[in-house]
Order: structure tokens, then sequence, then C-alpha cells
């Protein structure tokens, strides 16, 4: 774009604007009504006003700070104008005599009202009216300043009324509508959004509710729809080993589980043999709620792929859950002659070296492991099959790199991706438009739904009963408590606090204590004493989260429970009621609750159903808490928001299909038009 030199260029690449397309969405963040010239007389202190008047004195004052003070009057008063950084220019602009429009907030200085650094211009007797426009306020950095930044994006939008801007949705909405009117054009909606009239609906606009900001927002959800579906149709154009269904060894590994797999789980893992024996590579989204048995799931295909002589990364976001899954995998797959390694953090030297030298190899099957199974130094003979749990939690650069290491002869690995958290079905249509879906929707038989109550703190002492109790009939309890030192932003109890506390209250039960700054040795030495009866209490911060399997454990102690998030406090939940006997949640809140919390702590007392307290959540708390999308990289959106405009995606997810089957031509530059290298990411 002529006008923007290197400089300006460098400064709006930090707001991601490199091209024109770029700068008209970078949509204000809010507007300043500049309509309308104030009465300096008329001004109160703490309102932005606009006024113009004329410079009585203007002078640079040596007082406590180096200042120029200008003042101006209109007829009506006066207001004095202070600059702490100034330069001849804004001295001669401002000398004496000069009439001046100034922009500003109204303070209360030493001699009166006065506009500390206001925007300011010079003006004549023949200038303009002052526009009947709202002035945008857009983001900004460092060295790029609003006025700069209006003056390209005007000069921006002048073009659109000389080029044409490709409205690549118009024949999709031309038979939509939006709560019964037409969808306005792309042009129009850009147009308006960077300067709505003096009477516009400023909430709806700052909202992003306005008819002109769903139309931007539709269009960027149908783009990165797109971007995902075309991922997928690349991934099917990808080669993959096709692994056989050894029907025998399967059959064998049924029949040394001490349960039975419900329908769900067969019906999963159905789904996931399907693809496994094609030579195009799965990509395949395993949702079940916490409990749900995606991990034996995720172990009958490390089977298959170790049937064909080939090799399974399973990767965990904690320590904790890969050592959990190392120890499920090494029992269920070391008696049939499958090998089971693990990458696991800081290991000694000669130990981490052996194990290297086994998954080089090939000797080691399947490799259970963190963020270590990417390394440079970590080699597979033949990787065929990637699980990931909690995608969520790992970057798209993470899971890409694993992924190429089982890059061979032009052949890449199946991969297969779970989640405890149940996503709703048009978010996950959305935002996972490049994966199959498998859901285990039921649990196992004989698990009872976890009784959740909510008490105020005014009730600790019956809590701390109730664990006694529990204690003392031979069952074992968590009590959570989200940090691990005390913070003055947030008023919770510390885990090491809450240890000696608790230890003291309950004289005769062993308490433990497990946060996540202990050495990985000492929390596993906690978690097995745990695990074995050893302990009848575990206090722990949030690193339980997920992952830890004790079958005897039936009380689950939540403090603070009011400043969680939904699916977070029903992930903890979900460490309780894993064997048949009956359990308990207690969310322990300090009152007085917000409406927020209130609803937060309702719904679990309501629903033990996962897809219930995720379609709440996204209600609640957004498709973050949900996604964790800030966290993957996946739909980085600019404009659109998966929460506010959820009740758009069934449009969405129409609008691509029918692009897709008699719009194609528009399917690549709409997707260039808001996607940024997305061919290599989106396909992880």
């Amino acid at each position: 774009m002529t006008g923007v030199g290197p400089k300006v260029a460098e400064r709006l690449a930090k707001l991601d604007v490199r091209t024109v397309g770029d700068l008209l969405c970078l949509l204000p963040q809010r507007y300043e009504d500049r309509t309308a010239i104030k009465p300096i007389g008329s001004l109160a202190v703490g309102e932005k006003a606009l006024v113009e008047g004329v410079v009585e004195i203007s002078e640079v004052a040596y007082r406590r700070r180096r200042s120029l003070l200008a003042r101006v009057a209109d007829g009506t008063g006066a207001i004095t104008l202070r600059f702490f950084y100034f330069n001849r220019s804004v001295e001669q602009a401002l000398a004496r005599g000069r009439r001046v429009r100034c922009y500003g907030e109204v303070r209360s200085g030493p001699a009166g009202l006065e506009m500390v650094h206001p925007e300011h211009r010079a003006v004549t007797a023949d200038d303009s009216e002052p526009s009947d426009r709202l002035t945008p306020v857009y983001p900004t950095t460092e060295g790029l300043y609003q006025q700069t930044l209006r003056h390209i994006v005007a000069r921006a939008l002048a073009a659109l009324e000389h080029e044409k801007l490709e409205d690549y949705l118009a024949p999709a909405l031309a038979s939509r509508s939006l709560a019964g009117a037409p969808w306005p054009p792309l042009a129009t909606a850009l147009l308006y959004l960077h300067s709505p009239p003096r009477d516009a609906a400023a909430e709806l606009l700052l909202s992003g509710r306005h008819p002109c900001s769903r139309r931007i927002a539709l269009e960027e959800l149908v783009a990165q729809r797109l971007s995902l579906r075309r991922a997928a149709a690349l991934t099917r154009t990808e080669r993959a080993r096709p692994l056989p269904v050894p029907s025998e060894r399967l059959a064998a590994f049924r029949a040394a589980l001490p349960f039975e797999l419900t329908r769900a789980q067969a019906a999963a893992f159905d789904e996931i043999v399907a693809d496994l024996s094609k030579d195009t590579p799965m990509n395949r989204l395993l949702q079940g709620d916490v409990g749900s048995g995606k991990t034996v799931v995720a172990a009958m295909a490390a089977v298959v792929a170790a049937a064909a002589g080939c090799q399974t990364a399973v990767m965990a976001p904690t320590e904790l859950l890969a050592e959990q899954h190392f120890a499920s995998f090494d029992r269920w797959l070391t008696p049939l002659g499958v090998e089971v390694a693990a990458l696991i953090g800081a290991q000694p030297a000669r130990a981490r070296a052996a194990t290297l030298a086994v998954v080089a190899d090939g000797r080691a099957a399947v490799v259970v492991g963190t963020h270590a199974l990417f390394q440079e130094t970590v080699e597979f003979r033949q990787l065929a099959l990637v699980i990931v749990d909690e995608q969520h939690r790992f970057g798209v650069e993470q899971r890409r790199r694993l992924k190429q290491k089982g890059t061979d002869d032009e052949r890449v690995p199946h991969q297969l991706i779970m989640t405890a958290t149940p996503i709703p079905r048009t978010l996950a249509m959305t935002a996972y438009a490049d994966l199959d879906c498998s859901v285990i929707g039921e649990l196992p038989p004989g698990r009872q739904p976890v009784q959740t109550v909510a008490k105020p703190q005014e009730r600790r002492a019956d809590v701390v009963e109730r664990v006694a109790a529990q204690c003392a009939a031979g069952h074992q309890a968590y009590w959570v408590c989200p940090l691990i030192e005390e913070s003055e932003l947030v008023d919770s109890s510390a885990a090491s606090a809450l240890h000696a506390e608790l230890a003291e209250a309950l004289p005769n039960a062993r308490v433990g204590l497990i946060h996540g700054r202990m050495k990985t040795g000492d929390k596993d030495t906690v978690m097995r004493a745990f695990k074995a009866g050893e302990l009848d209490l575990l206090v722990a911060t949030t690193v339980i989260e997920v992952g830890v399997d004790v079958p005897n454990a039936t009380l689950m102690v939540v403090e603070n429970a009011e400043r969680m998030g939904l699916a977070q406090l029903h992930q903890l939940r979900g460490r309780v009621g894993r064997g048949p006997k009956a359990s308990t949640c207690v969310l322990l809140y300090r009152a007085p609750l917000s409406d927020l919390a209130r609803q937060r702590l309702g719904v679990l007392r309501e629903t033990n159903d996962g897809f219930v307290v995720a379609q709440k959540d996204l209600e609640l708390r957004g498709p973050g808490e949900v996604l964790g999308t800030r966290q993957t990289g996946v739909m980085q959106l600019r404009i659109a928001d998966l929460l506010r405009d959820s009740d758009l995606l069934p449009q969405v997810i129409e609008i691509s299909e029918q692009l897709l089957a008699t719009e194609a031509k528009s399917v690549d530059p709409l997707i260039r038009r808001w996607v940024r290298g997305e061919a290599e990411y989106a396909k992880v």
C-alpha cells in the first residue's frame, strides 16, 4: 500500500497487519464521539470532549517537571492544555493567537480545567465542521499513533469505493437472513464498522453483536472451517502404513481385562480400526467423559500397530498423566509381549540412553512421554501411530514435530487425539472440522454418579468431620486447593498450610501432600502411596486434575470452588467415583457468590453429564475453557468469538459445505483472506 513506509509496516506487522485486507479487519476497539464542538464553559471533569478556541497563552513551564502549557478560550470559558512530551512543532502549532481544535479527557488542574496530551490541530475560519461519524480508536503498538492508523485505514476504505471487494459469501447469503433482515454486503459492513454514524448503536458495535460485526465474524468462521476441511482433504492425499486387524491378539487383550468394554468403547474402537486399516492417515478425535475408558481404547489401537511391527507414541501434557498412562499401557501390553518404554522428564543419563536405544531400534513398540518425545535426540524406527491426550494443552508446533518423527518413505503416522472434555457438536464440527470424531458417551458398568454438594466456608468443620468418617470407614479422600503459596491476588489456602491444618485436625488419618513444584520422584512416591492405600487423605493442587486413578477414593473436597471454571471442576470431580462405591464431591465456597459462580456450582449439582457441563461451560465461560484455543493455535480468531457467535455455527457449517459444493473457486481466496500458514499446521 503506497504511503506506508518500512517503519510503519514493521509496526503494523506487530498487530498482525501485513495486507490491506488485514488492515480492514483491524476493527476499532471503541469509538469516540467527536461530532459536536462543546462550549468550554459547559465541560465537566471526567468527560471526553471536542473543543475549539484561540490560544491566549502559550509557555514552557519549568516547575517540578518541564511542560508546555497552552491556555485556550472560546468565549464561554478557558481550558489549559498540558504537554510533558513535546517538540518545536507542537510549540508552533499552539503558539499564541492560533485557533485550535482539541479532543481529550477533562481533568481538574492547579489553575482550573485542563487536558493532558489532547489530540489537537490548527483550524482556519473556513475549516469544515466536525465529522458526523464516530471516531474509531484502534488497537495499536509502540510508535504507531491513532492519527496514523486512522489515516491509513481511511485510505484503504476509500479504495473500496474504486476497487470492488470480492464478496465470496454473497451467493450463499442471498437466501439467508439475520434476525429477519438481509445480511449486509461485506464492503458495507466494513465501512460501517470503521466509520459508524453518530446515532449508531455503540453498545452493539462494542459487543460485536451489530449485524455488520456479525457479517465479518460469519465470514471469518466460514474461512476457518474451510481451511480445516481443506486440511482434511490434504490429509487424504497423504499416505500412511495400513495396519491390519490382529484379531487373535486383540481377543487376548480383551480376555485379560478385568472388565468388559462398554458398547460405546467397542463402537469407538471399531471406527479406529477401520481408519488404521487404510493407507490414508487416521485423524480422529476420541471424546469421552472423565472415567469413560478412553485409555483402554487407545491401548487397543497400540496393539494393532505393534502387531504390524510398528511403533506408537503416546504423548501426555503432564509427567503425572504420562506416568499414569505408562503404568496402564505397561500393565495391559507387556503380558502380550509388547514392550512399553517411558520418556518422562529428567531421567538419569544412563537410563535415558538405554530408553532411547530401545526406541531407536524398534524394540519399544509403545513409547509414553511428555513433550520429551519430540526432542531431537528421540528417534523412532517405524512410528505408525501417534496418540495425543488432552491435545489442547499442547501447541500446534509441538504436535507437528512429533508427527514428523513418523514421516518415512513419504508416509505419515496415524493420529488419535483424546480429550476428556466433551465438546458440543456444532463447536466440534467447526473447530475440529479436519478431524473425524468418535464419542464414548457412557460410563463403564458399576460406576455410580458422583453426588455433588456446595458448602459455604462456614460449614468447613462439618466437611472435616465428613473426611474423618470416610477415612475411618477405610475409604480415601482428596482435598484440593488451587495455590501452592499465599497470593495477594487470590485469597486461597496454600496447599502446605492446608496440609498442616488437616493433619492436626485429623490425627488418626494419614495425610499426604502433592503439588506442582515437587520433584517428579517425590510426586511419584506420594501418588504411589495414595494408590496403594498407604495414605487416607491427599491434599493437592489441581495437578491431580487429570490422570490419577484411585478407585478407593470416594470423597473430593474442592477449596475455593467459586474461583474455578466448570471444565476444571468437572475434571476434578472425575477423580472420584471410579469404583463401585458411592462417591461425593464437596464444593467449598466463600460467600457471597457472584451470579456466574452460583450458576457454575448449580450446573455441577444438577448433572454429571460431561456434555451438558461442556455446553454450559461454553455459555458461561466461552470456548477457551472448552477448547483451550489460545494454547493450540487452532482457530486463532481475529474478529469472531466462538462463544458470542455460537448461534452462527449451524449457518457456518451449511455455508462452508455449500461453497465447497457450488462455489469451489471462492474457497482458496476466502481462506487466504483470513488464514495464514494454515496448510502445515491445520494438518496436526
